[in-house]
């Protein structure tokens, strides 16, 4: 999507659909307002009233966008507006749009951050579309008092678009594509952003001890992969960094315990978490943050062949605890006890936060728009928690009673890879909290966020959402810049 910054009285070119950002109790005159005076449009958040363009706007359509109460518009809220304008003129046959919005720059930058974000579409394997279907939509004209100013706001969020889109790439990809291999040979290409990029193969991890990540793949033809990225924007080098591990099931069968076939095909965005440490490392590097940061990405695939890991294994893990598996669809906990042990280890870094697919419980407990935060340190929780809100990104903290280790106690070795469904996700967060010692850490459980079939929100295409990159981004920012 090209994106322009223009004036508000520049000249509108022909063939152009205009989406003008509207609010409720705005006054409308001539020909606008008798439309909206013959429909029920109020100016509601999220209503649209497309028109016929009224003569001398120049346009070919004009779109109204409610964005709701004037003194209650903010950033989120200019985003939602324009992918609302954007979505209601994609197909239309035109070319060129233009976003009519009131306020300072920053609202500017961020309407060109929503049409970025709601124009995603991965289509790269549609062969036969009909071109009456595919979005028509190629170029963005923001129009603005300030457009000088608004174009220097633009580049860091046009970085997050960015970093967005690539996982988002990544999430959507058939798992015959992207496999541990190329999920590390394309957040290796990253290197081109500064990024510094190692991969650690199965007799790597081997002698680092790592049998609970290495069990998990042991089943696939595909070799499991340790990702290390790294990020050093802060004036010290050897400063201490933050760091983010990810879940990187690249295809998720159960395993021995094998899942039902209704529904496996999902199980291609297992390595939603994997994802998303790769998105916010992208971001971090594009934008040339002031911290250091590392990401972590435990890669594999779980297969049920003749030599996968079997319920009643007992798996010795990076950090010498012994493990009892129960259900080898208890899976992603394995890979990221090894990753969060060596990432404390190697890296003492000042905080771990680490995302994960995990738990269909947390799916359960708090519905399709907000993931589970597990933490062991207030300070950490609530400066996620705060970025959360502040990104429009739904999280909830959740509890980690001590009472419930018990489910997780095994009888033959130092504990069992699940303790069953009552509290599923607060057991797996419990198995975690076992690989971090002092560190600072949360563990963010994103089963119920990573994927959106159907998405209600309209920068956020049906499929890959790439959640939490915005969050990472933003508390990194606030908090650990300098």
């Amino acid at each position: 999507m090209d994106i322009q910054f223009v004036a508000a009285d520049a000249a509108i070119p022909a063939k152009t659909a205009v989406a003008r950002i509207v609010f409720e109790g705005d006054v409308h005159e001539g020909a606008v307002g008798e439309a909206v005076s013959a429909s029920r449009f109020t100016g509601g958040k999220g209503q649209t009233l497309d028109i016929l363009a009224p003569q001398g706007l120049g346009a070919a359509r004009l779109v109204l966008v409610g964005a709701g109460k004037r003194d209650a518009f903010d950033l989120i809220g200019a985003e939602h507006a324009a992918a609302t304008g954007y979505n209601a003129v994609k197909a239309s046959g035109l070319e060129t749009l233009r976003v009519e919005v009131s306020g300072g720059a920053d609202l500017a930058a961020h309407a060109a951050l929503g049409v970025r974000l709601a124009s995603y579409r991965f289509d790269k394997y549609r062969t036969k579309e009909k071109a009456e279907k595919k979005p028509s939509i190629a170029k963005t004209l923001v129009a603005t008092v300030d457009p000088d100013a608004a174009l220097a706001a633009f580049p860091d969020l046009a970085a997050l678009a960015d970093a967005i889109s690539f996982t988002r790439d990544l999430v959507s990809e058939p798992p015959n594509v992207l496999y541990p291999a190329e999920f590390a040979s394309r957040v290796k290409a990253l290197e081109s952003l500064g990024l510094e990029v190692e991969i650690l193969g199965e007799a790597e991890m081997m002698k680092l001890g790592m049998g609970s990540l290495l069990a998990v793949g042991q089943g696939s033809i595909r070799e499991s992969q340790l990702v290390i990225a790294r990020w050093n924007g802060a004036a010290d080098k050897t400063a201490q960094p933050v760091a983010f591990v990810g879940k990187g099931v690249c295809f998720d069968t159960g395993g021995i315990s094998i899942k039902p076939a209704d529904g496996m095909e999902d199980m291609k965005w297992d390595m939603g978490g994997a994802g998303t440490v790769a998105g916010v490392m992208h971001v971090l590097a594009a934008r040339k943050a002031k911290v250091n940061a590392v990401g972590i990405l435990g890669l594999v695939e779980n297969m049920p062949d003749g030599n996968a890991y079997r319920p009643g294994d007992v798996l010795t893990s990076m950090s010498g605890q012994t493990i009892e598996v129960v259900n080898t669809d208890a899976e992603g906990r394995l890979v990221l006890a090894d990753a969060l042990w060596y990432c404390q280890d190697r890296f003492k870094p000042k905080f771990m936060v680490d995302l994960a697919t995990l738990t269909g419980a947390i799916i359960i407990s708090l519905g399709n728009d907000y993931a589970g935060c597990f933490s062991n340190n207030d300070e950490l929780a609530g400066n996620l928690l705060d970025a959360a809100k502040s990104e429009d990104e739904g999280l909830w903290r959740m509890p980690m009673p001590d009472a419930y280790n018990k489910q997780i106690d095994s009888m033959i070795a130092d504990m069992k890879n699940t303790g069953g469904r009552p509290g599923g996700s607060i057991t797996a967060a419990l198995f975690l909290k076992r690989y971090v010692n002092d560190v600072p850490w949360a563990h963010l459980d994103i089963a119920s966020t990573a994927w959106k079939k159907p998405s209600s929100v309209p920068t956020i295409p049906d499929g890959a959402v790439g959640y939490g990159i915005r969050l990472l981004n933003r508390m990194v920012r606030d908090k650990y810049e300098g």
